[in-house]
């Protein structure tokens, strides 16, 4: 019998490649996967949400979900969209942004240092 929401998926899904096989490649530390256009996707697990500090045995317990659209790992109770991985994104929205949030660069500690010699952030004064 046809599983339904894999027939369910394939009409309400939307363009673009889809995985056809997902492995964890335990000497590379990357999740691999084989798209339906013949190419191959690898990211390391510990940029997506909920991934970051997965054991190696969790991390290949890897389903695929949705005719190839969802990844799904069921200890880790994480699920990922292959279109979201494919255009970057490896968590929710505020995930993303606090990740961003962390990324360093010489404007960056440039910025801070200014903003230090300044005497740092002004004290919120309470208003009567």
């Amino acid at each position: 019998m046809a599983d339904p929401t894999d027939a369910s998926a394939t009409r309400v899904a939307p363009p673009g490649p889809r995985a056809e096989t997902a492995r964890y490649d335990r000497a590379r530390g990357r999740v691999v996967l084989d798209l339906d256009n013949g190419c191959t996707f690898a990211f390391p697990p510990r940029l997506v949400q909920g991934m970051e500090s997965a054991s190696e045995d969790q991390l290949a317990e890897i389903e695929l979900l949705g005719a190839g659209y969802g990844l799904h790992w069921e200890t880790l109770d994480v699920d990922i969209s292959v279109p979201g991985l494919l255009a970057g994104i490896f968590g929710t929205h505020a995930y993303m942004a606090a990740r961003a949030g962390r990324a360093t660069s010489a404007a960056k500690a440039a910025a801070a240092r200014a903003n230090g010699s300044r005497g740092g952030r002004p004290r919120k004064t309470a208003h009567s």
